[in-house]
């Protein structure tokens, strides 16, 4: 039996208010707020898809390349009840967002894909892999391997669940800041790839590849034992290690995702989604604590001026019965008012206000009674992010519906919406100097959506940050600034319920057994071994960094050991047969160095002799030239330089390299530096 993993908990609540400035996220104190973290990592495994017995390949096309022949089909999808039947709460937001999805189908994905056939039992080569993950951590695995299913109505998958079946248990990840306890390790499916969004008068249309669905994904989910957010980089870094020890996980970019649970004391647990970049970790969470605080003290600023009960400084001394009646009496302060204000923007001349009422929208305001000034408008922080501001929250609330935005009284007049405009709207509304209010310009169902979306969000201000999922926002490619917006509620147990279709099966301890006996090499063995060879130090880092050291010690054998890892190295997806195969042949005199890297192109995906090899390379002007003929050359070059070689001494050498290779033709570059070499000295001499 294996120690218990140590588990990292908060100690008696926090009694005193918490300590930090907003705008100085890198300066907050992690252990003096009660930071907690968990770290999700999501990572592809190489097999073929999990429930299909179709292969992996990802498909390289955006929606302006997909192949005009791939068929497409339109789904709607809608939210199931679970086990327990209640509806997720993530799945009943979702299923509102009035979203149709058109899928289209890869060479890669058939009936089981589009969720017109049962699934398959799992891939075989999957379950290894997660097993092997399994004993590296010291998990320990399930005895019985029962596939759940989890609702998802994103549309993401066809069937609106995902498949996921818990591999093992309470396992332990070594870092140097300290032990990480594993919770679970699962093995589900990979959802369909985004292609584009559409706006249309009924509502989003999203549309899907097919060539990512049911891809193998190994799940790895931590203890909150991450006790800093440098710490949280470290242990996803850990984690990565771990999985590509198996030398069967994909790489690449979209190949392992991080998820990162995040709390303070004084907020509440937020899922933090899109942190593929390691380095971003740190600045994400530190912003994501940086927001918790803020929103802690504006609901208790928010609370006093209603004369409520405030937020005791961590969430394990709430009191229920309190917060319950704080939300009825802030649903009294806020009700949902929707007012058409449409007439007020008669004369704007926004083009954006302008086109949107041409084509039929309509300028929708929900007040929010007491919330001007508390908004907020866009201001940075010490090192350039976003500061913190309800403003954003709720825009970004309004979003899920599908808007692309909304306009709120702290930040107008702008955007081409003068004075004018906000006084006519404060009349409609009967707003005093302390109310604000926000806009929608969209078709009516829409706004009405995005506006009740917004008032949800603008009631939990009183609140602490609400349990929900957040994604780094992303801009060319790359965080924008370490900030996050909201994607859905955090999902809770309603969503999974047991998979009918794929069959129970026992893990037996023979075969844990075996997954033990044949656990794959270390890092340090795996240096080791390269230690035993005669490369460079830059050679040996970049073998094992690309995973290509068990091809090097496969076919070194009797060829030059530098020599064998350059063409490896420069060859990394080409047959290392057919590689060792030119290499020898150019070692026997048959073909210059150049000329490899070509020669192993041509016989690609073909299975030549030696001799074809060599003929082949005469055939094409590959051959060297000989060495005596090629001596006689450079001493001619040399002799009619002699001046200048007698000037630039050793310095002529380059110069005069690309002469003799010039005159020479096919030769060895190494045979003519060297002969070179001897020529100039031995006019110097």
């Amino acid at each position: 039996m294996k120690d218990e993993p140590l588990r990292v908990t908060m100690a008696d609540p926090i009694r005193t208010e918490p300590i930090g400035d907003v705008d100085d996220a890198s300066a907050l104190s992690p252990e003096g707020l009660g930071f907690m973290c968990g770290i999700e990592v999501h990572q592809q495994l190489a097999t073929g898809k999990l429930h299909s017995r179709q292969p992996g390949v990802l498909y390289d096309v955006t929606i302006d390349t997909v192949p005009k022949q791939w068929n497409r089909f339109q789904r709607r999808l809608r939210a199931a009840r679970g086990e327990g039947g209640a509806i997720d709460v993530a799945a009943r937001f979702e299923s509102r967002r009035n979203r149709s999805f058109i899928y289209v189908q890869s060479p890669n994905s058939g009936l089981i894909e589009l969720d017109e056939q049962p699934p398959l039992p799992h891939d075989n080569d999957a379950v290894e892999i997660a097993l092997t993950v399994s004993a590296l951590l010291n998990a320990k695995p399930v005895s019985l391997l029962q596939t759940m299913r989890k609702t998802v109505v994103d549309g993401s998958n066809t069937s609106g669940f995902q498949r996921t079946s818990l591999i093992s248990v309470d396992g332990i990840l070594e870092t140097e800041t300290g032990p990480v306890g594993i919770d679970v390790l699962c093995l589900e499916e990979d959802s369909a790839r985004k292609l584009d969004t559409l706006t249309t008068s009924n509502g989003e249309q999203v549309i899907y590849n097919l060539d990512r669905l049911g891809l193998p994904l190994i799940e790895i989910a931590t203890s909150p034992d991450v006790v800093s957010p440098e710490h949280a980089k470290e242990t996803s870094m850990a984690l990565g290690r771990c999985l590509r020890q198996t030398r069967r996980v994909r790489r690449g970019l979209g190949s392992i995702r991080q998820d990162l649970n995040v709390s303070l004391a004084c907020g509440d647990r937020v899922e933090i989604k899109g942190c593929q970049d390691l380095s971003w970790i740190p600045r994400i969470i530190r912003l994501e604590m940086s927001r918790q605080l803020h929103f802690y003290r504006l609901a208790n600023q928010l609370r006093k001026e209603l004369s409520l009960p405030l937020l005791p400084p961590d969430r394990r001394s709430d009191d229920s019965g309190v917060e319950t009646e704080v939300a009825k009496a802030v649903a009294a302060h806020l009700p949902l008012v929707l007012e058409d204000v449409s007439e007020c923007f008669a004369s704007c001349d926004s083009k954006m206000v302008r086109t949107g009422l041409e084509k039929g929208s309509l300028m929708i305001a929900l007040p929010l009674t007491g919330l001007a000034g508390k908004i907020g408008s866009k201001s940075l922080d010490k090192e350039g992010a976003q500061m913190p501001r309800l403003g954003r929250e709720l825009a970004g609330a309004a979003k899920l519906a599908g808007v692309k935005g909304v306009f709120h009284s702290d930040e107008l007049p702008a955007y081409g919406i003068e004075s004018e405009h906000v006084e006519l709207v404060r009349k409609h509304l009967s707003l005093t100097s302390a109310d604000g209010f926000i806009l929608c310009l969209a078709p009516q169902w829409q706004a009405e959506l995005a506006l009740e979306s917004v008032l949800a969000r603008a009631r939990k201000a009183w609140h602490r940050t609400a349990q929900e999922v957040r994604n780094v926002v992303v801009k060319k490619g790359a965080p924008e600034d370490g900030t996050t917006s909201p994607m859905r509620p955090l999902p809770g147990g309603a969503r999974m319920y047991p998979e009918t279709d794929v069959p129970v099966f026992s893990l037996t301890a023979e075969r844990w057994q075996r997954t033990m006996d044949t656990l794959p090499m270390t890092d340090a063995e795996r240096s080791e071994r390269l230690s035993e060879y005669q490369v460079s130090d830059d050679q040996a880092s970049q073998l094992l960094a690309r995973e290509l050291d068990d091809i090097y010690v496969e076919y070194v054998r009797d060829l030059p050991h530098k020599g064998w890892a350059s063409v490896v190295l420069e060859n990394d997806t080409a047959d290392p047969e057919l590689c060792s195969k030119v290499l020898t042949v150019k070692e026997e005199g048959h073909l210059t160095r150049e000329s490899m890297n070509e020669i192993i192109e041509h016989f690609a995906g073909s299975t030549p002799t030696n001799q074809e090899i060599a003929d082949y390379g005469e055939a094409n002007g590959f051959k060297p030239a000989d060495v005596g003929d090629l001596g006689a050359i450079i001493e001619g070059i040399v002799a009619e330089r002699a001046d200048f070689v007698k000037e630039r001494g050793m310095g002529a050498m380059g110069p005069l390299m690309g002469v003799v290779m010039q005159a020479v033709g096919a030769a060895d570059g190494k045979v003519v530096s060297a002969l070179l070499r001897q020529a100039i000295q031995n006019l110097s001499e």
